[in-house]
């Protein structure tokens, strides 16, 4: 009768800001961060399950509590039962009558689900043997819809229309995963994009991008509009036209100005406008979506739940639905969120530009691909180069695509040693930073 005996739960937080990582014209000044969850059995035969969530930095330490409180809500069952019976953890988690308060699925409490309800993934995937996309694929459709909380979204997706779905994703499923297991599924990076970067510095990165076989770049914009009309013309110049620029506003801009400030840009043949307003506005994004025609708006990595995603699509408010590994509750919510994708339409084109998301989330496009949607057409996951070394089982790209992840869990494994030094505040690399006069 196999436990969950001990939890750790660590802060972990990387100097990201110091070289501005991850800038843009809202996140100034990120540095990348997990609330780092480690759930371990009383049966040494069993492994440890390991989760997070990304944060920027300050306030990693309320994920973390929250994270806490969390785990004090799973039941009292055997583990066995809980890995069984996900789909009523996760309804016992996200529906706590007490501590819905400080959600209702959304928010810190949501993402602190999620980290918990991963990790018990992570450790049903590692029982397997699979990586988590594999674990997902070998599932019935009727054992992935007893997983999925419908609540709330039905009038646009019933458990009915997700088994055909998923029914029809059994049809040469075997084919896709051979597909996937040799060719990967292709990448896009932001990596020449941050907004802290010199012009130099951009069109370098740039030209490497293309050089390693990316198709598509993205470029963050939105602090000033003849900057970005400066830094979009050099882009172009260093990767020439047949390559995709995507761009990323990061909720800068209010409905009004969004749409006369992106079509300044229409001349350099924008791929998609990411989140120009504010994730929660849906009635905007439709507006927005509109107002800039034929330029695609792509929105998700701030979306807090099922419900709102299942607004955005019943607006015709996007065209790219960009899911995020740990900003809902687990993998659970992010298979609705695919289904309801695959019902509307829409491509999926998840977002990975922070610490460990892309080992997370390559996992929902290669499931989405061998079981939901069926195709890879207009669909990429994004790609940051920085940090994966902190990970035992980093993402591996060739020629600008994902190779497939064939270690057993869903990637979130730290080493212990890069978590000791980057513990906040204590760990060696920040006591270090602090003796510099680098950090406070």
């Amino acid at each position: 009768m196999p436990k969950i005996s001990h939890v750790e739960i660590i802060d972990v937080r990387y100097p990201t800001s110091l070289e501005l990582d991850g800038s843009d014209a809202v996140n100034v000044d990120p540095d990348h961060s997990a609330a780092y969850l480690q759930l371990t059995v009383d049966d040494p035969s069993w492994p440890v399950g390991h989760a997070f969530t990304f944060t920027g930095g300050r306030g990693n330490e309320v994920m973390c509590a929250a994270i806490g409180s969390v785990v004090a809500l799973l039941p009292d069952w055997d583990v066995d039962d809980m890995l069984a019976r996900l789909g009523e953890v996760s309804r016992l988690l996200v529906h706590d009558s007490q501590f819905r308060w400080i959600g209702p699925e959304k928010g810190v409490s949501h993402m602190a689900a999620g980290a918990v309800l991963s990790a018990l993934w992570d450790i049903k995937a590692r029982r397997a043997g699979l990586p988590l996309w594999k674990l997902l694929a070998s599932m019935s459709p009727e054992e992935l819809v007893a997983v999925v909380d419908f609540s709330h979204i039905r009038d646009a997706l019933t458990e009915a229309d997700a088994l055909e779905i998923l029914r029809a994703g059994q049809h040469g499923k075997a084919e896709r995963i051979a597909e996937l297991e040799a060719h990967g599924f292709p990448g896009y990076t932001t990596a020449p994009g941050w907004l802290g970067y010199s012009d130099e510095k951009m069109q370098r990165l740039a030209r490497e991008a293309v050089a390693s076989g990316f198709t598509l770049i993205k470029m963050k914009v939105a602090g000033n509009v003849e900057d970005d009309k400066r830094r979009l013309r050099l882009a172009r110049e260093a990767v020439g036209p047949d390559i995709r620029i995507a761009v990323d506003a990061n909720q800068r801009w209010e409905v009004d100005e969004a749409g006369p400030w992106i079509n300044q840009l229409q001349d350099f043949n924008i791929w998609w406008v990411e989140e120009p307003t504010s994730p929660d506005d849906i009635l905007g994004h439709a507006r927005i979506r509109r107002e800039i025609a034929p330029i695609r708006v792509a929105t998700g990595e701030a979306v807090q739940n099922r419900i709102m995603f299942k607004q955005l699509l019943q607006a015709g408010a996007i065209d790219f639905m960009q899911i995020d590994s740990t900003r809902v509750a687990g993998p659970q919510e992010n298979i609705a969120n695919l289904l309801l994708a695959a019902k509307f339409g829409v491509p999926v084109c998840p977002h990975a530009g922070g610490v460990g998301l892309c080992e997370l989330v390559q996992h929902y496009s290669f499931f989405d691909y061998a079981v939901v949607a069926c195709t890879q057409e207009n669909r990429v996951i994004e790609y940051v180069d920085h940090l994966h070394e902190h990970f035992v089982t980093p993402v591996k790209l060739t020629a600008g695509r994902y190779e497939a992840p064939l270690a057993p869990g869903i990637g979130a494994e730290m080493f212990p040693a890069s978590v000791t030094r980057w513990t906040y505040p204590d760990g060696e690399g920040w006591v270090g930073l602090r003796a510099e006069g680098r950090v406070k």
